[in-house]
């Protein structure tokens, strides 16, 4: 896959912009509402596909727009800003189609991305399961070769977009061997596969999660991507890119938490002054500004690791554990700063904390993030190198 470009900073403050304007008229008015109800918002996302929201990172030969991350993480923190459950499902579509843009053999990918990535075809991610979350080596689903077909058995838990995607990235064990996973896209209608019932969660209510269930589905070779064996390679090195992702949507929920939250201090009045010119709640502020920047900060530093072709597993392990423990801290402190209107569900602070809760968790657990950077620090103790976008 051909190196991704960096937009002029000209350029890519005008697709934020216009990015912002499409959060603000099209999903911030649904937002409420949709997760009150726990309603999918699918034509949202092909309305974000039209506007070639969906394809940002990949190739413009496949339909994408062959931007840089660090432009594209800037777009999903907009989006997140508006509506965290639409960042996280752009996230994970981009996730979903990282194995076919960068294993997948030039007749499959001009055969399935250009409608994966202009949105007609919504993605799903398939990887952990009940009894193997962290540790995806341990997985049980299998995929048995069957002459020209593979059959799949088994479970995958947790999956975003679970019953409403197109197509499942979907890692399944080929062999014995531990590492013996390989990665297949899997059509929606494909007979055998079906959809548990929704989970019930705390947060992100628009976002549909749920256990995929695999029952003798009968999936063509050609749709398997790469070689027997490359599946945890794959999900790797896409997990690598879907925790930036994650750290992006983080950012983009705090921000909107601190806003929220600066706007109803400007307004509110104690003691005869603004509550924000009070100094205890104006450093609580701070202190959330300061939170909301270094995680900007962290996320967009490994994002120019990753442009420049460079090592960012550990950054971007950083990033993600950064920028999710800091949502939750800012989420918290802004239910605070509003005091017992923060507890209503009359202001939207309170589904900001719930929502920031549960990106500590996927896209590997923040203690998992700690695993890998330091088992990564102790293969080395040299410091990153700083890269300096060049526009």
């Amino acid at each position: 896959m051909p190196a991704s470009r960096l937009l002029p900073s000209d350029d890519a403050l005008e697709l934020i912009k216009l990015t912002r304007e499409l959060v603000a008229k099209e999903l911030q008015p649904q937002a409420a509402q949709a997760e009150a109800e726990a309603s999918f918002p699918r034509e949202l996302f092909r309305t974000l596909g039209r506007a070639g929201l969906l394809g940002l990172p990949y190739p413009e030969e496949y339909g994408g727009a062959g931007l840089s991350y660090e432009v594209y993480l800037q777009v999903i923190e907009e989006i997140a800003y508006g509506w965290a459950s639409m960042g996280v499902g752009v996230s994970v579509h981009t996730l979903s189609c990282f194995g076919l843009a960068t294993a997948g053999t030039e007749e499959q990918r001009q055969k399935w991305l250009p409608d994966m990535l202009g949105g007609e075809l919504l993605g799903a991610y398939c990887l952990s399961e009940p009894h193997a979350g962290s540790d995806p080596a341990a997985m049980t689903t299998k995929a048995v070769l069957d002459g020209d077909h593979y059959v799949i058995n088994g479970a995958k838990a947790w999956t975003t977009h679970g019953g409403k995607a197109d197509f499942y990235k979907v890692m399944a064990r080929t062999s014995a061997n531990r590492n013996g996973i390989s990665c297949f896209l899997v059509p929606a209608d494909t007979p055998g596969l079906s959809a548990d019932a929704p989970e019930r969660k705390m947060g992100l209510m628009g976002s549909a999660t749920a256990t995929m269930r695999f029952d003798d589905v009968r999936v063509p070779v050609e749709r398997r991507l790469g070689a027997e064996g490359d599946g945890l390679k794959i999900a790797l090195a896409g997990l690598d890119a879907g925790r930036l992702g994650i750290a992006a949507v983080a950012t983009g929920l705090a921000q909107a938490a601190l806003d929220t939250a600066i706007a109803y201090a400007q307004e509110r009045e104690t003691f005869g002054r603004k509550i924000i010119d009070h100094q205890g709640l104006a450093f609580l502020l701070a202190d959330m500004e300061a939170a909301v920047q270094a995680s900007r900060a962290t996320y967009l530093a490994a994002a120019r690791l990753k442009d420049a072709g460079q090592a960012y597993s550990r950054v971007a392990s950083v990033a993600k554990l950064t920028a999710t423990d800091n949502a939750m801290k800012v989420t918290t402190d802004a239910v605070q700063v509003l005091g017992g209107y923060g507890y209503t569900r009359d202001f939207p602070v309170e589904r900001f904390m719930r929502e920031a809760k549960v990106m500590q968790i996927f896209e590997g657990t923040n203690q998992i993030q700690r695993v890998v950077i330091s088992r990564d620090l102790t293969k080395s103790t040299a410091g990153i190198l700083t890269i300096v976008p060049q526009n």
